[in-house]
């Protein structure tokens, strides 16, 4: 309880940091970190074909999720001579997805603890040169991390869309006819990696406005006024 009450009794709420570039541009990278670990994060698709016989016609749907293991769901395809073929989707792009979604979360975390201690504890944080150095070096990392993390997702995605092709998987029907009738939605997985890259932006260009805080921009000892000349000479007596 002492620690808690040691805590709220620094706090003091100032929303002037939000009317300058180090608190505003923290808030859009707050807002753009959910969007980008949002939109990859319970990702549900699915890719749909119909197989085409004589006496009748079935449908095949073929589900994929994040993380994007997929193998993990296989589907039936019922052919014409009433065998079933039961069939997987191939590759597994876990890691670059969950790496993607892992520095979402914790960017989010930091946007978060940061944009407290800007707001509430603005004393504590500039009263030395260990907050904004910290700060720097911090925000750095995530800038490197989320140019990584974002070439490394887009690149997944490139191969989960040519895995899920609705086109190329039509020809595990043959010799049977397969028609397309639907293709995967990829538009917010689109985003995703678009949002990635704005982070990349946004957390990098901060890192300017973080540098202005630290003293290796200022000087920590500006020079003293020179002193005040003395017009006339010295009195005699």
């Amino acid at each position: 309880m002492e620690i808690v009450q040691k805590i709220m009794s620094g706090f003091s709420l100032d929303l002037g940091p939000v009317k300058e570039p180090l608190g505003f541009i923290r808030i859009l990278e707050w807002v753009f970190t959910i969007c980008a670990f949002a939109t990859t994060g319970g990702y549900v698709g699915f890719t749909e074909f119909t197989i085409d016989c004589e006496s009748k016609k079935d449908e095949i749907t073929a589900h994929f999720a994040y993380p994007f293991r997929l193998p993990s769901q296989p589907y039936m395809i019922p052919h014409c001579n009433q065998s079933k073929n039961v069939t997987f989707l191939q590759g597994d792009f876990s890691s670059s997805a969950e790496f993607f979604v892992s520095v979402g979360v914790l960017g989010l975390l930091y946007c978060t603890f940061t944009l407290i201690l800007y707001l509430g504890y603005q004393q504590v944080y500039r009263e030395s040169n260990r907050g904004p150095i910290i700060d720097l070096i911090v925000t750095g990392i995530f800038a490197f991390l989320w140019l990584v993390c974002s070439s490394a997702w887009g690149k997944g995605l490139t191969d989960v869309k040519y895995a899920t092709d609705t086109d190329r998987l039509i020809k595990a029907c043959l010799p049977d006819k397969c028609v397309v009738k639907s293709y995967p939605s990829m538009g917010r997985l689109n985003s995703s990696v678009l949002f990635g890259f704005l982070n990349l932006i946004l957390w990098a260009g901060n890192c300017w406005f973080i540098y202005k805080e630290t003293p290796f921009h200022k000087p920590a000892n500006p020079p003293p006024n020179p002193p005040p000349s003395v017009e006339g000479g010295v009195s005699t007596s």
